[in-house]
């Protein structure tokens, strides 16, 4: 399978230009910095994700650009360039469409099915690619974080389709990443087009089992605050635990495809595999965009957890890049993967 060179060994910036705790300039000069880039370089890894709302970059009102919204990328390009980093852009949010369960006012599907709300998306796509066509060297676009509906694959489909038109026009050797439905579920990658070109990298996320990864997580349905879950257990011990506390077959995963009884890199090795045969069908390289445990399961958990999926990575050549940085519930550089950080940084 051929690998996405530049973005084999990397980590997302969430919480910075998406997701933010804080609206202020203050957050946003001071939340990533060249220092953390220097850091991200010195640590081994080859690339950043930089997950960017539409918000950053464009009023909300008449989707005017925001220059200073497009100087934080400016920067962070600038900075990697300097520091031999790879970048990836990833449109977090669009207007009109959002991912976030806490983004309870808007509809999942309704952007599929509106025109108007996806020529704005093709514009801003036209807007980026306008700006950074130069330094497509290093630089990579990803058109949407997460598709939420299993419904609508073939309306994404066809948005896709044509952002990539809209964009070739523009930056026609940009490497370009998409994802599927189901929050990006790797169970999605054969349901997506074939690729264009041979520009086109195929995209999923990976936070399986999402039970152990995200335990205790508030934001998602019926996840009690006291379930403390550990790694490796059965596919099935999963599904019990899911079935118990009222977690819903979408929210729980893929798991419940694969045999109950298996556990540990099998789970990843099972799931990965029909978007593993997707890849070499079309001869198009396979990137995890995020991965990585809540703060709120055990680190020596977390630790093996790592090692198993990053076996199955290396096994197919599937470049990735861990969830996150810092903060967020999930933030390597946070003290509660003090006593693990450094294990944990050999197998990104």
């Amino acid at each position: 399978m051929r690998q996405f060179n530049g973005y084999m060994h990397g980590i997302n910036l969430g919480g910075w230009l998406s997701q933010k705790d804080s609206n202020t300039k203050e957050y946003t000069d001071t939340f990533i910095t060249e220092e953390d880039i220097r850091h991200i370089a010195e640590l081994g890894l080859d690339h950043v994700r930089i997950p960017v709302d539409y918000t950053t970059l464009e009023t909300e009102a008449d989707a005017e650009p925001i220059e200073a919204g497009y100087v934080y990328l400016d920067n962070a390009i600038r900075w990697c360039r300097q520091y031999g980093l790879h970048v990836l852009i990833d449109l977090h949010k669009t207007h009109g469409y959002s991912f976030d369960p806490l983004d309870k006012d808007v509809d999942p599907e309704a952007f599929f099915h509106t025109p108007a709300e996806q020529e704005r998306f093709f514009s801003l796509w036209e807007r980026i690619a306008r700006r950074y066509r130069e330094d497509t060297d290093i630089v990579a676009f990803e058109l949407l974080n997460e598709i939420v509906s299993p419904n609508i694959y073939e309306e994404w489909n066809n948005v896709a389709d044509r952002a990539v038109e809209r964009i070739r026009a523009i930056a026609p050797d940009a490497w370009i990443v998409i994802g599927g439905i189901r929050y990006n579920n790797v169970t999605s990658v054969p349901l997506l087009h074939a690729p264009a070109d041979d520009h086109i990298v195929f995209n999923f996320h990976c936070y399986e089992p999402l039970l152990f990864t995200h335990q205790k997580a508030f934001w998602v349905d019926n996840m009690p605050s006291d379930l403390d879950v550990a790694w490796p257990q059965s596919v099935g011990d999963y599904a019990r635990i899911g079935e118990e506390v009222g977690i819903s077959a979408d929210l729980a995963g893929a798991v419940d495809r694969i045999r109950p009884e298996m556990q540990g890199s099998e789970i990843f090795d099972t799931l990965f595999l029909p978007a593993t045969e997707t890849a070499e069908k079309y001869n198009v390289p396979l990137y995890c965009g995020e991965y990585g445990v809540i703060d709120q399961a055990p680190p020596a958990d977390t630790l093996v957890w790592l090692r198993d999926i990053t076996a199955v990575f290396d096994k197919y050549g599937i470049g990735r890049a861990l969830w996150t940085y810092k903060r967020k519930d999930f933030g390597l550089m946070d003290t509660h993967y003090d006593i693990v950080r450094e294990e944990m940084v050999k197998l990104l």
